[in-house]
């Protein structure tokens, strides 16, 4: 897929991850539709990014609210081909702390975000791609998650956002499989540790000592690398039902 034939969904839009492939996307020619849930630095982005740019409030965890705003995207647009779920929180937290065990809600929340919230923008969005005229090979449309190395190595203290990113893992290979028929591919990228705002925010000497710990390139990844990955994806109709580490070779320790 060409990257200014794209008319894509980027759920936590607004920053980090996100706001790099929209940025990235309209640079190339795409139109973008920006859900999150954070209005202010949502409609802010919108503004930045010009006229190929919406906003759309969006809980992802609600499903007639995920629903209505996918279809005013596509209008909005004009078409719907890409949905790239990216919003996601950590989680963070001990199953038996200091204070005692995690609340259920914790970790079920966690999974709400981030593993059912991902599903319910994809679905929603297929529910849609389907119908689009086929491309070639019979493409439709293209869905990337995003999901991170701790679903492989998670460290103490995220068994909540382990199990979350896990999930989006383990979904992607079967969602693949069931939406070929349609000719709609899923591919999901497993991002190591990336400069965000949450990274922004922490002491220089911590932010050195997560570079350190990085194999090569000894740093932290750039958010344009993850976007960079997102369009060599859609470029590359091939890839389909794979997970892609993008990390640096670093393999998180226990703690």
């Amino acid at each position: 897929m060409q990257l200014n034939h794209v008319k894509a969904i980027i759920t936590g839009g607004a920053s980090g991850l996100g706001h790099a492939v929209a940025q990235h996307l309209v640079a190339n020619g795409g139109q973008v539709a920006l859900f999150d849930v954070n209005d202010e630095k949502g409609q802010e982005a919108a503004r930045a990014l010009g006229g190929k740019a919406q906003f759309f409030r969006t809980d992802v965890t609600s499903e007639d609210g995920v629903a209505a705003n996918v279809a005013a995207a596509r209008e909005a647009m004009g078409g719907l081909n890409v949905v790239i779920n990216c919003a996601g929180i950590l989680g963070a937290g001990r199953v038996l702390g200091k204070e005692g065990a995690m609340p259920l809600g914790t970790f079920a929340g966690t999974v709400m975000v981030n593993l059912v919230g991902s599903f319910n923008v994809a679905k929603a969005g297929a529910a849609l791609m389907q119908s689009n005229e086929a491309g070639e090979d019979g493409e439709r449309g293209v869905i990337i998650n995003t999901a991170s190395v701790a679903a492989y190595e998670g460290q103490i203290g995220q068994a909540a956002y382990s199990a979350s990113k896990g999930g989006v893992v383990g979904m992607t290979l079967p969602m693949a499989r069931e939406l070929s028929r349609f000719g709609i591919r899923v591919a999901t990228i497993a991002p190591g540790i990336f400069w965000t705002p949450m990274v922004d925010g922490m002491p220089p000497q911590v932010q050195e000592s997560l570079s350190a710990s990085i194999p090569f390139p000894s740093r932290l990844g750039k958010p344009e690398e993850f976007a960079s990955t997102v369009a060599f994806i859609l470029g590359n109709r091939y890839i389909n039902g794979e997970t892609i580490r993008l990390d640096g070779a670093v393999r998180l320790q226990p703690k």
